[in-house]
């Protein structure tokens, strides 16, 4: 499956194999346990984020493996994100920095 990230004028397609995300749910509930403690999102902190916002924590964690070359850390994000949120097709990152401000693009019901 592709997760489509644009920031900026950018386009970068991130493609995740369908088994990831169906086999590291593992991984993806160590991450929602952490979160379950609260998350500095930005400026602001988040005592219980919810879905949307646990799906833009990982997309700043996907941006920040992108701009660190880190490839492993890119795709299990934007399988975290497939996995949480399997309607979503694209994510439009905030180019201020803002977190909260992550956009997602989602499939037709």
């Amino acid at each position: 499956m592709i997760l489509n990230v644009h920031i900026g004028e950018q386009h970068y397609p991130v493609e995740v194999p369908d088994e990831l995300i169906r086999e590291s749910e593992e991984f993806f509930a160590r991450m929602d346990k952490d979160m379950d403690r609260g998350y500095q999102m930005s400026r602001t902190w988040v005592d219980n984020p919810d879905r949307l916002q646990r799906c833009q924590i990982a997309a700043d964690r996907m941006v920040t493996g992108m701009e660190n070359g880190n490839e492993s850390l890119t795709i299990m994000m934007a399988a975290y994100i497939l996995n949480r949120m399997p309607e979503a097709r694209a994510v439009y990152i905030d180019l201020e920095g803002d977190m909260l401000q992550h956009r997602f693009e989602t499939a037709p019901a």
